[in-house]
């Protein structure tokens, strides 16, 4: 396409532009307001439109639309409408989103939400009272004809020649719009204003830009229009019975933009090239493949796509479609419809990043915790800890309650045991602490905690991940492995100082009340035993009267009684100590178990937090402003 300039001027064509259409816009001219090609316009030109413009052609001229308004195409915003309050929340909510993800996905799976958030902002930040059309179409489908039939004056270039369009050019049917169209990158050159007509004044807020052929073989042209359709608010498809049904227009833009049914129109143009109902019957074929494309028509006054037939040559239909390019520039709501679609769009894209099918809500449930707990205590011991707090318990008890002969033996026994193999390894076990053991143990000992640490970590850490997305379900076993790096380490020492207080013997466990009872018992038991063996040799040696029975009867209840008082302590001290090392065990669990959470649980509790967050914003994002649970469906 090629701008029309002055000299190309007819009686019977519509003016370029380029000259003020009255005295009011000399002025500005003169100012420097109007534009020109190559080198621009200067005062003359402005000083000759004025001069035209008293010839009385003036009604039919018309000024170039860039620049026009001292806003820039900048307004104050007015206030918000309920849709446009919706649309605030899910960016928001998008933004938040984004931003609690931008350290868990990569930079690419969010491009296109930061590219929306982008686009709602510039385009938020522009005149809220314009709204921007686009038309678009096949080579030869007559978009250029609609756009000047539209304009009511020749604007874009029409003919045989294809592609005629080669670059997007505007038509603004009120001021302010230049910021719109410095966002869509059209030059001065190219941005015009309709003729004034009554027509146009309905049409007063629309900037309807003509597009270059979508299927063009000129690559740049393609380009233009990718580029433009990204940024408009509404576009109006143009079809022809020929090419309505081309692969190109259904698959690489009608079918990826269902969703925007809204904010767009599909016209069959050259309808009067049709006879009788064929007009019809290629209307309701277009509706077809519009439905397997997914895209909701709006009829009976639903929501969706508008789907009308016309001629852009005859006239025929154009009125219509006028009107209702009218009603949708005056409801000022396709810029929020659009916004809303592509934030649908988006959201519809990133849905397998955030939500999955058939699982409860993420968190570490409480038998993967106890799983968890269960294994760390057995790296570390506690059982076996508590078993040896029972036993020292129950050996310090005999050793208060046994009788004096017996902790003779015993203590006999522990001088001699050193010289036995058998005695130095239970020496080692029993009071060599975890130092003397870690010397004697193996090294696969120390693997196998170690590998029992590490599977008790991978399992839990897969329990909290089962469900998520894979991304966040990574970012939770990532959070797990970083939390158990040094964990056997500590795992070691809690170990080394907890363990050691029930095993080394000079750590006595506490005595009950009634071992003074018992001592005292055994006390009297073995002063009978003392007395009746005193007794009875008084008697050999003839110092005492000779009577056998009484001293006899003494030490054989002394005897007797000493072992039968042991005997009851050892069964009364069952309780206790059992009670004793299950404390022991306790403290020992609970410490792993406390280490544990602290390294593992809480960062993955923290990741899986994270990701509820964003399942909350998601679902803000999704459900048009709605606030959803954040139980996954």
């Amino acid at each position: 396409m090629t701008a029309l300039t002055d000299r190309d001027r007819t009686d019977d064509r519509w003016d370029d532009g380029f000259i003020a259409r009255s005295r009011r816009a000399g002025a500005g001219l003169r100012a420097g307001v109007g534009f020109g090609i190559g080198a621009g316009i200067d005062a003359a030109d402005g000083e000759d439109g004025g001069d035209e413009s008293e010839d009385g052609s003036d009604d039919a001229l018309v000024r170039a639309v860039s620049g026009a308004g001292s806003d820039g195409g900048k307004a104050p915003s007015p206030p918000l409408s309920p849709e446009g309050q919706a649309l605030r929340t899910r960016l928001e909510a998008l933004r938040q989103l984004v931003g609690l993800s931008r350290t868990r996905l990569d930079g690419k799976t969010l491009a296109e939400a930061g590219r929306v958030l982008d686009e709602a902002a510039a385009r938020r930040g522009l005149s809220p009272q314009h709204t921007v059309v686009a038309i678009a179409g096949a080579t030869g489908s007559g978009k250029s004809t609609l756009f000047n039939s539209l304009a009511g004056v020749q604007i874009s270039e029409t003919g045989l020649r294809r592609p005629t369009t080669a670059a997007p050019i505007a038509c603004s049917w009120s001021d302010g719009a230049a910021g719109l169209l410095d966002r869509l990158e059209i030059p001065g050159r190219l941005r015009r204003r309709p003729r004034e007509t009554s027509e146009a004044e309905a049409l007063r807020g629309m900037v309807l830009v003509d597009l270059p052929d979508l299927d063009s073989a000129v690559g740049a042209h393609r380009e233009h229009v990718d580029r433009v359709l990204a940024l408009v608010d509404a576009v109006v498809w143009v079809v022809d019975p020929e090419k309505y049904a081309d692969a190109v227009l259904h698959e690489r833009y009608l079918r990826p933009l269902a969703g925007h049914a809204e904010v767009t129109f599909v016209v069959l143009n050259q309808v009067d090239r049709l006879p009788g109902e064929s007009a019809d019957l290629v209307l309701d074929d277009l509706r077809r493949l519009l439905d397997d494309d997914g895209i909701a028509l709006g009829e009976h006054d639903e929501p969706g796509a508008t789907v009308l037939g016309l001629s852009a040559l005859t006239g025929e239909g154009v009125g219509e479609l006028r009107d209702l390019l009218a009603q949708f520039t005056q409801e000022k709501g396709a810029a929020t419809r659009r916004i809303s679609a592509d934030v649908d769009r988006a959201a519809g894209r990133l849905r397998p990043l955030y939500v999955t099918e058939g699982h409860p809500s993420p968190e570490i449930g409480e038998a993967a915790r106890a799983e968890f707990e269960d294994r760390l205590a057995e790296a570390v011991g506690a059982y076996a800890a508590g078993l040896a707090a029972e036993r020292a318990w129950r050996r310090n008890a005999g050793k208060a309650c046994g009788t004096p002969w017996l902790r003779l033996w015993r203590w006999y026994e522990s001088r001699r045991a050193p010289r036995t193999l058998a005695g130095l390894a239970a020496l080692a076990v029993i009071g060599g602490g975890r130092g003397a053991a870690s010397a004697e143990a193996p090294a696969e000992e120390e693997v196998t905690a170690r590998q029992r640490v590490e599977q008790a970590v991978r399992t839990v850490a897969d329990a909290a991940a089962d469900g998520l997305p894979d991304a966040w379900a990574q970012a939770v076993r990532e959070a797990a492995v970083r939390g158990a790096d040094q964990l056997p380490e500590a795992l070691d020492e809690i170990a080394v100082t907890l363990g050691s207080a029930v095993t080394v013997p000079s750590a006595r466990p506490p005595r009950p009340t009634w071992w003074p009872v018992a001592v005292l018992a055994q006390a009297a038991m073995t002063l009978l035993q003392i007395y009746g063996g005193l007794w009875l040799v008084g008697q050999i040696v003839g110092v005492l009267e000779p009577r056998l029975m009484p001293p006899v009867l003494l030490m054989v209840a002394g005897i007797v009684g000493g072992p039968l008082v042991e005997w009851a302590c050892s069964i009364a001290a069952r309780g206790p100590a059992r009670r004793y090392g299950q404390d022991a065990e306790r403290r020992l669990r609970q410490a792993a178990a406390g280490c544990g959470r602290a390294r593992v649980l809480e960062p993955v509790a923290a990741e899986l937090l994270r990701y509820r967050e964003v399942r909350e914003q998601y679902a803000t994002v999704a459900a048009g402003g709605t606030k959803l649970s954040t139980t996954r469906e």
